[in-house]
């Protein structure tokens, strides 16, 4: 399903085979709409793509040939690489996938359209010599006044519908949330020591990443701190029970989403990690599932390695709380009295006023640095 958040899968929870298809390719959806029906019986139902949409209207009989014909050809596209094969005029079946089983990506997509526009142009067919025409007379000043016509006015840009979904909510944020911020510099120094003897023993697949550490540690410390953990609603500050942490992910395309790792307060931090590169491939593929999306109680963003050293973020309505993080950088500290260089993280915490106040913030953020001191505890 095509969003304003992104692109994102929804997952059937009963098993089962298609029996009747409800909407067609590219019609609007509303929230609730039946789009198929799905057959009770045990074993597969064998229907053809023509009597899947045999109960559609006439017009519909070119998808039905449009499906038939992708039947014969065999191939697997991503949702992300179907649209951006449209957008490019490619012919899918025309394209070799590099994905498992020779799943067509985007990038496979756009080396197609590059290969296309790097070939030489075919040579235009000659028409045969017309006639030479009689001059018509030159027209009078009149004339040529009459004909002038204004200039076009330029045509109104479109705007992509995911950084409009991203504008209303920062849009409404900023007009309804009345922010306070509070920041913190971490000592990283035993965090970044922990990792470093954690990897070691690890695969490059299985190594513990910074961002792993930052959700796992924000989730307890949410579990101390429960009044920034939930959404701000007409009847007020509504805290919720389960730890949804979402993560902002930017896309190679543009825009970000933020899909959440659930209940992370309960999962340890090898369950997080597997969760967490999992969950950034199928965002940049467009496969994220709906609840990933719309279930987040609070927000991470995280600049990483080259980013800036802090930032301020802005809370995603209706939540209540957003937890920034900079890059880490070396920065002169007293240590027992000796001045030495040390790894610091700054931590911006963006709060909602009317469901908190700083002292509540404060010990959030007292709780978070006591996780980084004590990473083994994770």
């Amino acid at each position: 399903i095509h969003t304003e958040k992104g692109l994102i899968d929804i997952e059937a929870f009963e098993d089962g085979y298609i029996s009747e298809l409800r909407i067609k390719e590219g019609e609007m959806v509303q929230v609730g709409q039946v789009m198929a029906v799905i057959s009770e019986r045990t074993e597969k139902v064998e229907v053809t793509p023509a009597e899947i949409f045999a109960s559609e209207e006439s017009d519909g009989q070119t998808m039905v040939q449009e499906t038939v014909k992708m039947e014969k050809k065999k191939f697997k596209a991503s949702p992300l690489a179907r649209n951006v094969a449209k957008e490019l005029n490619v012919d899918l079946s025309m394209v070799a996938g590099s994905g498992p089983g020779g799943t067509i990506h985007k990038k496979d997509v756009e080396a197609a359209a590059s290969k296309r526009e790097a070939a030489p142009p075919e040579a235009p067919v000659k028409s045969p010599p017309k006639e030479k025409a009689a001059p018509e007379p030159a027209p009078s000043p009149e004339a040529k006044a009459e004909a002038k016509t204004p200039e076009r006015e330029p045509a109104a840009a479109q705007i992509d519908p995911m950084r409009k979904a991203i504008a209303d909510a920062m849009s409404r944020s900023n007009r309804e949330i009345p922010h306070y911020y509070l920041e913190s510099e971490i000592d990283m120094k035993p965090a970044l020591n922990w990792l470093e003897k954690t990897n070691k023993t690890r695969s490059v697949k299985e190594r513990v990443m910074p961002p792993i550490l930052q959700i796992k540690a924000v989730a307890n410390a949410l579990g101390q701190v429960a009044e920034l953990n939930g959404y701000w609603t007409e009847q007020g500050l509504e805290v919720k029970e389960s730890i949804h942490i979402g993560f902002t992910i930017s896309l190679r395309r543009g825009g970000l989403v933020i899909p959440a790792i659930l209940h992370a307060d309960t999962k340890s931090l090898d369950e997080i990690r597997v969760e967490f590169v999992d969950m950034v491939m199928r965002a940049r593929e467009g496969h994220l599932r709906a609840a990933e999306v719309s279930s987040a109680t609070t927000t991470i963003t995280s600049l990483g390695e080259r980013g800036a050293r802090k930032v301020y973020g802005v809370i995603y309505p209706p939540q209540v709380s957003l937890i920034g993080f900079g890059k880490v950088y070396s920065t002169p500290r007293a240590i027992n009295g000796a001045v030495g260089s040390r790894p610091v993280l700054t931590t911006v915490l963006a709060a909602d006023h009317r469901a908190t106040d700083g002292h509540t913030g404060s010990r959030f953020l007292e709780f978070l640095e006591d996780q980084f001191q004590n990473p083994e505890n994770l």
